[in-house]
């Protein structure tokens, strides 16, 4: 190993720095240049040794071992120009005329110099080139026929006997010693083309290991030829059930028109394509859930690709999982509409309370500076009674405003406290219709009152269901034309109690069914209305419910009435505890196992999706 070092540094600084990039080529240029310069320096270096046991030799035999520069010439070639095929083919004419001399001193068509015309192709084999191969071949044909002629023409000179068997010993010992150069060159070739071939393979073959995202391999209509090793942590599967059809059973119902027609797209159309789409992911708990996968595909080069027509092109895909990202694409979509919602609120709200606190306002300044003017108004008692009434009605109302705001604001901070007690829930109703009998009759409305008998006490905030039904009622009677019909009834469903209020009145809606219970909106335009309100009531009742672990449900059609049914538990000072507990519980899960509250999310969005297809 000692002496081999130095003469293989050697040999590499030889070769020609443009071959120096590649692996391969430098390794051919070396397999080139080692054999020759080493043989023809043996071969050179024995000269001396051959003379001291031959004598004086003849002009062939110095011919000869002349040639043997001819190849120490070529390497040099080659390691100053880099061009290979040029010295392949200098070689094969090289030894293609010193074999035609030999052949023709020793006997002509007939010597055993002239078999060495074969070596002549098979040297110029190693260059890998047809073209070098197919002038080397004419060489030597060009060699022999070059003998054949001079046979025929009997120009080729008698061979002395003696002559003759130190010539064939000569030819033999170099043709085996040329033999063996050439095969150790095809070996060294051989051998660092398999080294090349794994290593490149072991560097595909990690980098397909430890990418986080999947490569996939596409036949015609999508089937999976590779995929690798990244997929089986991504789908929870072994890679072999993808393969075929197995990736595209496991994509949704719903994303497999797009991922075929990205598919379809790239290996028809010659381009790039990417799609997004979700697919089935089976966790080793058992537990089934939609993951959201990027594809970027495009078709295989036409080398890599059999030679294959355009209509029939494999693709090769790379798949992301990018669940995250959706997942914050939905928080800032519903970020975005939350905001929109705000926005529209706040609209509602100035165009709201511009008509609820003007109104009552003008009233008030009105009618109070005619009071202060009665002498020059000449305003007789009666009149002056009546003005204070007004005011006294504005007032209030703007009270009413004002305290509705107050309400809206603590519930969404947080701050309404209830007091739960045990009462009779027929009770609240009986308060309800005597506070608004008047106002029922003075519309010219039926207000009837149906309470089951034997019901038990509920536990909630007396003061808050008041308040429930009374902006229940209020708005049944402000929207139900005289002669209407105002019903309010109390029952037990279960281990609940449910109040409800039914009216004759114009309805609402199916588009505006949704939006009621929004701060400040109303289902009829804010600039254009028949009755007066700020929109609250509804809000105000739905936050009311919310504390007390209830639940509203409104059904209604124009022109044929509406249905309002307020849910509540028996005891709801328990289901609050038990709400808090379940929250406190989701949020200990949350800060656990983010990532299972998230695929949670997105089942839960995928379900709404399809209901609402």
């Amino acid at each position: 190993m000692g002496i081999l070092t130095p003469l293989r540094h050697y040999i590499d600084s030889l070769v020609h720095p443009t071959a120096q990039c590649d692996a391969l080529t430098a390794a051919r240029h070396r397999a080139f240049i080692a054999p020759r310069l080493l043989g023809s320096f043996v071969a050179l270096a024995a000269f001396p040794l051959y003379l001291s046991l031959r004598g004086v030799p003849s002009m062939l035999e110095v011919l000869v071992f002349g040639w043997l520069i001819a190849p120490i010439l070529i390497a040099y070639f080659l390691s100053r120009t880099g061009r290979y095929e040029s010295a392949h083919l200098l070689s094969s004419l090289a030894l293609s005329g010193l074999v035609a001399v030999v052949a023709f001193e020793t006997g002509g068509i007939g010597s055993f110099a002239a078999i060495w015309l074969v070596v002549v192709p098979l040297e110029a084999a190693l260059s890998a080139s047809r073209r070098v191969v197919a002038l080397a071949s004419a060489f030597a044909l060009g060699a022999a026929g070059f003998l054949l002629a001079a046979g025929w023409l009997e120009f080729v000179p008698a061979l002395d006997a003696g002559s003759h068997g130190a010539l064939a010993a000569l030819g033999i010992i170099s043709a085996s010693l040329y033999a063996t150069g050439l095969a150790l060159g095809a070996e060294s070739l051989a051998r660092t083309s398999l080294a090349l071939l794994n290593a490149e393979e072991d560097r595909y073959r990690l980098l397909a290991r430890n990418m986080t995202d999947v490569i996939t391999r596409h036949g015609r209509n999508g089937a999976v030829l590779f995929v690798s090793p990244a997929a089986e942590p991504m789908f929870g599967v072994a890679v072999t059930e993808l393969h075929g059809h197995g990736l595209f059973d496991r994509v949704h119902v719903a994303d497999r028109p797009a991922y075929l027609t990205a598919l379809a797209d790239a290996a028809s159309q010659d381009e790039a394509r990417s799609v997004e789409f979700r697919v089935r992911f089976e966790a080793p708990t058992g537990a089934v859930n939609f993951l959201w996968l990027e594809m970027r595909c495009r078709p295989l080069d036409r080398s890599t690709n059999d030679g294959q027509e355009s209509e029939a092109r494999e693709v090769v895909a790379v798949l992301r999982d990018v669940t995250e990202r959706k997942a914050q694409e939905i928080a800032l979509d519903a970020a975005r509409q939350e905001a929109d919602r705000a926005n529209a609120a706040k609209t509602r709200f100035l165009a709201t309370m511009s008509h609820e606190l003007r109104t009552p306002l003008n009233v008030i300044i009105g009618f109070s500076d005619m009071l202060v003017n009665e002498d020059t108004m000449r305003i007789d008692a009666k009149r002056r009674v009546e003005y204070a009434q007004l005011i006294n009605d504005s007032g209030h109302h703007l009270l009413s405003v004002v305290n509705g705001i107050l309400d809206m604001s603590k519930i969404e901070n947080g701050n309404f406290e209830i007091t739960p007690e045990p009462f009779s829930p027929g009770q609240v109703v009986d308060i309800c219709c005597e506070l608004l009998a008047l106002k029922a009759r003075e519309g010219g409305i039926d207000l009837l009152a149906k309470i089951d008998k034997g019901l038990p006490d509920v536990v909630a905030d007396k003061r808050a269901m008041t308040q429930i039904m009374l902006n229940l009622m209020s708005n049944a009677l402000k929207f139900t034309p005289p002669g209407g019909k105002v019903t309010v009834g109390v029952r037990i469903e279960g281990p609940h109690l449910v109040y409800s209020v039914n009216d004759t009145g114009v309805g609402i809606s199916a588009e505006d069914l949704p939006r009621l219970g929004e701060p400040f909106f109303q289902a009829r335009g804010s600039y254009d209305r028949r009755h007066d309100g700020t929109g609250l009531g509804l809000s105000i009742v739905k936050g009311l419910l919310t504390l007390h672990g209830g639940d509203l449900q409104i059904h209604s059609r124009p022109g044929e009435g509406t249905r309002i049914s307020v849910k509540l538990p028996l005891d709801c000072e328990s289901a609050r505890r038990a709400q808090a507990a379940a929250a406190a519980a989701v949020v200990i899960a949350a800060q656990a196992k983010p990532a299972m509250v998230t695929a949670k999310i997105f089942q839960s969005n995928q379900l709404q999706v399809k209901k609402s297809a």
